[in-house]
């Protein structure tokens, strides 16, 4: 239909595949070298900025553009750290990434002493950092965190069940005794 229009043929369309092809991977096809696949990837999205800003793209233009806000937030969270790292912005090692957790839980341990608006702002930063080092352990956060949820229900679920064969509810428990009871559904695990 194209063709018969005169808009572009078949061999248009492998012409404009394969000159992307060939642009797009000059460690190829060119005389670029690289180290890394790390550093490939690298390449390659320098290459897509170049050729977003040759077509004169209003869009956002920045590293961290194309992310969707109307994403879950952690998704988004790894998604965002993701991009800024194949621009250089990232640590080397999940330590460093740890080291940057007991920073941010160091900060809400500060805060919790004055403003509690900002304490919880600096819980979002630990929230980002644990995304930051799921996604250096090459896991997703979305699904830790739905399997820890499943964990937590059932052994709050075998808390609960221990405390009825006493005869017992939760809220007639004392925490001490909860938290045994958490101790010994772990350890049943």
């Amino acid at each position: 239909m194209a063709e018969e229009q005169g808009a572009f043929d078949f061999g248009d369309v492998v012409e404009a595949i394969t000159d992307k092809l060939i642009r797009r991977h000059p460690h190829v096809f060119g005389d670029e070298h690289s180290d890394s696949p790390r550093a490939v990837e690298g390449l390659w999205e320098r290459i897509k900025a170049e050729e977003k800003a040759a077509r004169g793209s209003w869009r956002e233009q920045g590293a961290l553009a194309g992310v969707p806000v109307a994403l879950p937030a952690l998704t988004r969270a790894l998604k965002l750290q993701a991009k800024a790292g194949k621009v250089g912005f990232d640590w080397n090692d999940p330590r460093a990434v740890l080291r940057k957790i007991r920073e941010e839980a160091d900060e809400i341990e500060e805060a919790l002493d004055g403003n509690q608006v900002a304490a919880a702002a600096e819980v979002g930063d630990l929230l980002f950092a644990a995304v930051n080092l799921a996604r250096h352990l090459r896991a997703d956060p979305e699904a830790l965190l739905r399997q820890t949820n499943q964990k937590f229900q059932r052994r709050f679920a075998a808390i609960e069940r221990a405390l009825a064969a006493r005869g017992k509810a939760p809220q007639d428990a004392t925490l001490a005794e909860m938290d045994a009871l958490w101790d010994e559904a772990k350890a049943n695990e």
